[in-house]
């Protein structure tokens, strides 16, 4: 009796057992979902972030301005020393063709907030258009140039907390009214009073200052800022900031109100006011940002790009690759198939393996002191960026290269050996083959990491501000330069907000390109793949 008793024992001990085993295993299987969807949901979330402030910096408003190129002002034929006087003539060519559109602006600081509407370094542009087409002096010319950052912010809807007005009835101007101050009777303000923080004065008016929401009347005539509501919402005052005809025909209009005060933000109202009415008219567009990829940085916001980035950073790609890949690849291939096993090639392999974990400041460090310091290499460019980023690759490439010859069978080397093919023969003609797709994924792989490196470019000077791009020649690898994660750097310690969406659009931008490195990297190890 006791040996079924027993036996049944046995079995239920194994069966709990089983059953913890089982447990446990999903335990694991579930923590490393969890595991997964934590790092996809933090991957998630730092994309949308990235993306919803980038994307709309691919885009800009750009304002179509018709011009006068009168041949009094402007002069392609002047002399060098003359440069600055017809960039000056250039900005009275922009300043009077936005003049020729708000011909009522005449007091001198709205003039200054007029011309704010774009900066003057877009003189610069126009001066090579003529100089380049010399048939425009004398002619109406539509110039094209970006808007200001703050306006460009303001027409996205990220810089002024505004709306629409949705109000019912008929907003009648009294007949009265002068061609300065208006005066609005309707009961469609009756409500705009109590939804308006406004004061009220002795005589029980609403006054609408400085610190209180502004709100515009847009009329068939022009646009009208209200600057007084009475009391009862029946009545209110107002001034005239745009005039686009003589007539005071209502038919059409709207209340347009800007949430944010004007002493809260960078913009006041006359320029609200303007672009709008540029926008109406179809001077102002959006369209896509060409200048985020034909220009290089610049201190403007709305006239910086990346091309000099992208640039400074092919060409220290170029250097990069050239070095690390022939020296990391013949090393590893020295020191795995030739070299002999003795204590000198240990060292070798454990110092390759202690570099690549050596953090990449110690390597800029390396190049200020010994490229720049000792043999005079151009700092800033190119050429000192991609020997310091060819050091930092050098391991990883070693280290991949010497996996990937291990990968291959011994099998086939002996194989090899064994028909008579030397040692030479059997490595670059069977051994290299094979592990070629390994070879070139771990090098593309270092290439990246080294194109997103940062901290050894700063070391060597390549944060500079670069306002031209470098030349796609021999000559631009000892040309100042930067890089696009520098770039990057850059443009997050700048204070404008505009600068916000310059970073997040240059991040998605290198995000790309290293992405497709990555997909290259793919792509390659399955061509060239075998099987044995």
């Amino acid at each position: 009796m006791t040996e079924p008793h027993k036996s049944q024992t046995i079995k239920e001990a194994v069966t709990a057992r089983l059953a913890r085993r089982y447990r446990a295993e999903l335990r694991f299987r579930a923590a490393g979902l969890a595991a997964i969807f934590t790092a996809m949901l933090i991957l998630l979330s730092l994309l949308v972030s990235v993306f919803g402030q980038g994307v709309p910096a691919f885009t800009a408003y750009w304002m179509k301005l018709p011009v006068e190129l009168r041949a009094d002002w402007v002069d392609p034929q002047s002399t060098r020393s003359e440069a600055s006087l017809r960039d000056g003539r250039y900005n009275r060519v922009l300043q009077q063709g936005l003049r020729d559109q708000f011909p009522e602006v005449r007091d001198r600081r709205e003039l200054r907030d007029l011309f704010a509407l774009y900066t003057p370094l877009n003189s610069a542009t126009l001066m090579r258009e003529v100089m380049r087409r010399p048939e425009l002096i004398g002619e109406s010319y539509v110039f094209t140039m970006p808007l200001s950052d703050d306006l460009d912010l303001y027409l996205k809807g990220q810089l002024v907390e505004d709306r629409e007005w949705a109000g019912d009835g008929e907003l009648v101007v009294s007949p009265e009214a002068d061609a300065v101050r208006l005066d609005f009777q309707s009961p469609v303000l009756s409500n705009l009073v109590e939804a308006l923080p406004v004061s009220e004065d002795t005589s029980t008016d609403r006054i609408l200052s400085a610190t209180t929401p502004s709100v515009f009347i847009e009329r068939a005539g022009g646009t009208i800022r209200l600057t007084r509501i009475s009391a009862d919402g029946y009545r209110a005052w107002g001034e005239v900031l745009v005039s686009e005809s003589e007539t005071r025909d209502a038919e059409r209009w709207g209340i347009y109100i800007a949430d944010t005060p004007q002493s809260r933000r960078r913009l006041d109202d006359l320029q609200l006011v303007w672009t709008r009415a540029l926008v109406e008219r179809g001077v102002i567009e959006r369209g896509f940002n060409t200048y985020l990829f034909t220009r290089a940085d610049s201190r403007e916001p709305e006239l910086a790009g990346i091309k000099g980035a992208l640039f400074g950073t092919l060409l220290t790609m170029i250097i990069t690759m050239a070095l690390s890949i022939p020296l990391g690849v013949f090393t590893a291939i020295y020191l795995e198939e030739f070299a002999p096993k003795n204590r000198v090639t240990d060292l070798i392999e454990v110092n390759i393996n202690n570099l690549a974990a050596v953090p990449s400041i110690v390597f800029g460090l390396l190049g200020l002191a010994v490229f720049i310091n000792i043999f005079g290499v151009p700092r800033s460019t190119p050429l000192v960026g991609g020997l310091v980023l060819s050091l930092m690759t050098l391991p990883t490439v070693i280290i991949a290269t010497r996996a990937a010859l291990k990968a291959v069978p011994s099998s086939l080397r002996d194989a090899s050996l064994g028909v008579g093919a030397s040692k030479t023969q059997t490595v670059f003609h069977h051994v290299l083959p094979l592990a070629a797709p390994g070879i070139l994924t771990g090098s593309i792989i270092g290439l990246a990491q080294a194109m997103g490196e940062t901290a050894p470019l700063l070391m060597i000077g390549m944060v500079a501000f670069i306002a031209d791009a470098p030349d796609l020649s021999l000559d631009g690898f000892v040309e100042p330069a930067t890089t696009m994660p520098v770039q990057v750097f850059l443009w997050a310690n700048s204070a404008e907000r505009a600068w916000e969406a310059k970073t997040a659009a240059a991040i998605i931008i290198l995000l790309v390109v290293l992405i497709g490195f990555n997909a290259l990297a793919v792509y390659l190890r399955r061509r060239f793949e075998r099987r044995w």
